[in-house]
């Protein structure tokens, strides 16, 4: 095969591995061709954790596939799981040649599944689209490297920056076209975190409102000193409602475990929860991506402390005037040499509001 027809079929599997983007939590999302000849004779994508890998998926319906070519986003695995190891199947299959967009980014486990194939004769390429492939899996990639999820935050704000009226009034700021962009942004997310305050304003259900199949996001309020109130909403929501605190409160802890909540104690900082620690937490909770709707004081502390990998801000086209609330609390900026520069990497009109997306 040429470079352009590896690239060609490589896209094609990057094009299945999105088809799980709501589904496969905690793994990664992954895609596979298989191609004889130059023919696509079977494709598969892995779907929901538990079921077949996507090389297992293109495989079953192909009677042989012998000689064949497969092209994986992801190295296939060479341990047991839940499923048998990728690679003893595409071994028994006789294929002359895997074809891998990139490497797990798992360090106890990467290569191992390309030295496998290697060593049971089969030719191997690496980093055929791996921006591409990388980009699809970043906070599976995140947790494994780096043992905390890619992090997104979700702003709405009027034209002068505000995301409130100075009351807390604020539905709607966005157009209907934003709030069903931000539900999608919910759907393809581990989990969903908020502030406690913002909880006590909006009782939030933070749950993904979509026309398709989703794996719903875990919800994460952090309340250092457990104020959440037993009738919450999303306590009576199907899913993991997890309350992150530093109170050590054993009575409201019983009462909010009752109601249906998680409760988990972490370590604090300046009185409140450690936000270092709540991602090394949320890590360990298996969460690949974390988007965070919340209010000013949390989202200054993220910024301020560097947790956020990418800001996401719906921008309408309208005045709040100066009493409104701000998008950030950081009363410790007060020079021009102390300001935070965001990356702007993309924009885009969604209905009336213009979508902007940037990093830090």
């Amino acid at each position: 095969m040429s470079a352009r027809q590896d690239a060609l079929y490589m896209a094609r599997a990057i094009y299945l591995a999105k088809k799980g983007r709501y589904t496969t939590d905690p793994n990664p999302r992954v895609g596979c061709v298989l191609v004889r000849n130059d023919v696509i004779i079977g494709e598969g994508w892995h779907v929901k954790a538990g079921l077949g890998h996507a090389e297992v998926e293109a495989l079953k319906n192909v009677h042989d596939a012998q000689g064949a070519t497969a092209y994986v986003t992801l190295e296939p695995c060479s341990h047991h799981g839940k499923t048998p190891p990728c690679c003893d199947a595409l071994i028994k299959a006789g294929l002359s040649r895997v074809v891998v967009a990139m490497q797990d980014p798992n360090p106890l486990v990467s290569g191992r599944g390309l030295k496998k194939l290697k060593a049971a004769g089969i030719e191997v390429s690496c980093g055929v689209l791996q921006e591409d492939a990388q980009t699809i899996n970043r906070g599976f990639i995140k947790r494994m490297t780096e043992n905390r999820p890619f992090v997104r935050s979700k702003l709405a704000t009027s034209l002068d920056g505000r995301t409130a009226m100075a009351s807390g009034e604020s539905k709607w700021i966005t157009s209907a076209e934003a709030r069903a962009d931000v539900h999608r942004l919910r759907a393809e997310s581990s989990a969903i975190l908020t502030g406690i305050n913002t909880v006590l304003a909006d009782d939030s259900a933070l749950n993904a409102r979509v026309a398709w199949d989703v794996l719903q996001p875990v919800r994460v309020v952090l309340d250092s000193r457990l104020q959440m109130p037993v009738t919450a909403q999303m306590a009576k929501l199907a899913g993991r409602s997890l309350i992150l605190t530093c109170s050590p409160d054993e009575r409201k802890r019983l009462a909010l475990q009752e109601a249906g909540f998680e409760i988990y104690q972490l370590a604090e900082k300046n009185g409140r929860l450690d936000l270092q620690a709540v991602m090394v937490f949320l890590a360990q909770q298996q969460i690949n991506e974390l988007l965070v709707e919340a209010g000013s004081v949390l989202n200054g502390a993220l910024l301020a402390e560097g947790l956020v990998d990418e800001w996401v801000v719906y921008m309408a086209p309208s005045v709040l005037g100066d009493q409104g609330r701000g998008l950030f609390s950081m009363p410790g900026l007060q020079n021009m040499a102390d300001k935070k520069r965001l990356n702007l990497r993309d924009f885009r009109q969604i209905g009336s509001d213009l979508k902007l997306t940037l990093t830090a």
